[in-house]
């Protein structure tokens, strides 16, 4: 039989495997059965907050933040692979295991702070869905924020996961085409964009933006999202071999959804640096950079600005809600289910909230850098939860963290524990 006629059956195979008669290890074609659990978390940081945040340091200061995307990115890697490491190698998600393996007040008490995470998340998206709904049909901003409310719970109460996932993979593709459009428009100093992207400098007054887009990367609701999502993925994890084909080709689908949150959070940025910086143009509302691009780009510039906005926060609403069901959830050491009504109060309780909280906010694109700067703050104790669960023997058996991966993941805990240190202190001074 022919190599090709080899490889056509292998791929038919790899597709028609189920749990029961799982896709071989050795498939060529294996990686795209993984394909989506790091995309959903892509998702969540190229929402309306990260919108936001990007803008705001490309508009005042140029290519100069560019650097903070890029380790974030880096941190983020490495933090979502060792999540979904946790989900994989125990069948637990993050919150199942905290409140299997931490003591009750404290375990209680990090999950109700990532609910608070998880509510701030969800604020900035519906916040950043209506915006644009007022944007492409002048609907109210309030108005706005019940609908995009109302959308997202029938989604996630109605729909399996693997729906949603091939809808989220679809709109990750057209928000990234959208940039594309965009970049295509305007004159970009690639020099300076690439010195920016690599070397890290503090501009004066700049630290609260900084920390606003390490929060609007980095985002506690994810790694308990991707510990959860990743199980979706299970094949006779009974078999060492499997799951050691899980975390390789998990940490390939982890790696390239990143890059693509990457490239289009640097292109946010770069967009607000080559047209609003370079025109001394202040942004102080998301509407105002829309109808700012109107002269500078054309109409279809803004139009498309729009759209992928609402994409934007359609979709990482929809996976915040996946996030905050799987975080109470596991308060009652449940997984995440919509037919459970821990995970159904985890949901409604996180995006209720949000669109509560919405009708008392004057000043949206404020709101929005404040959220993501609250899961900034929040950050450093997910992190060091996590490192204390994925590097005990009693929780992930043989899988635990090696004293070098340890020491990096402690390392990350540790920088962004110093940039919230940084934030206090220039919020005082």
């Amino acid at each position: 039989m022919s190599k090709s006629s080899n490889l056509f059956k292998s791929f038919i195979h790899c597709f028609s495997a189920d749990k029961d008669h799982p896709c071989p290890p050795s498939s060529a074609f294996n990686i795209l059965k993984y394909i989506g659990p790091g995309l959903l978390v892509t998702v969540g940081f190229i929402d309306p907050g990260n919108w936001a945040s990007n803008l705001a340091a490309g508009a005042s200061y140029g290519y100069a933040l560019l650097w903070m995307v890029t380790l974030s990115t880096i941190m983020l890697i490495i933090l979502q692979h060792n999540a979904a490491h946790l989900g994989i190698a125990t069948g637990l998600c993050l919150a199942e295991a905290t409140t299997l393996y931490v003591k009750k007040p404290y375990s209680l008490l990090l999950l109700l702070s990532v609910m608070g995470a998880s509510i701030s998340t969800s604020l900035a998206e519906i916040l950043g869905g209506s915006i644009a709904l007022n944007m492409l049909f002048h609907v109210p901003l309030r108005a706005g924020a019940v609908l995009v409310t109302l959308f997202t719970m029938i989604m996630l109460l109605s729909n399996t996961y693997r729906v949603i996932e091939k809808g989220i993979v679809a709109l990750v593709s057209i928000i990234g085409l959208a940039f594309l459009y965009e970049l295509s428009l305007v004159h970009i100093d690639w020099g300076q964009a690439a010195f920016g992207a690599f070397v890290p400098v503090f501009p004066q007054h700049a630290m609260v933006i900084i920390m606003s887009v390490l929060g609007a990367v980095v985002m506690p609701h994810n790694f308990f999202l991707h510990s959860e999502i990743i199980q979706s993925r299970h094949w006779n994890l009974e078999s060492e071999s499997v799951i050691k084909s899980q975390l390789k080709y998990e940490f390939m689908d982890t790696f390239v959804s990143m890059l693509i949150g990457w490239a289009i959070n640097s292109a946010m940025i770069i967009l607000a640096a080559a047209t609003f910086f370079k025109t001394s143009t202040a942004v102080t509302e998301l509407g105002q950079a829309q109808q700012l691009l109107v002269p500078l780009l054309g109409n279809n510039a803004a139009v498309v600005f729009a759209v992928a906005l609402l994409l934007s926060g359609a979709s990482s609403c929809v996976t915040s809600g996946m996030a905050a069901g799987s975080i109470y959830a596991g308060i009652f050491n449940e997984p995440y289910n919509v037919k459970d009504r821990h995970t159904r109060t985890g949901i409604v309780i996180s995006l209720a909230c949000a669109a509560l909280i919405i009708f008392l906010i004057t000043n949206p694109l404020n709101a929005l850098i404040i959220s993501q700067m609250v899961l900034s703050m929040q950050l450093p104790f997910t992190i060091f939860l996590q490192i204390y669960l994925t590097s005990s023997e009693k929780v992930m058996g043989k899988y635990k963290n090696g004293p070098w991966l340890k020491a990096l993941l402690v390392t990350i805990g540790v920088i962004v524990t110093l940039l919230n240190v940084g934030l206090l202190i220039s919020l005082f001074t």
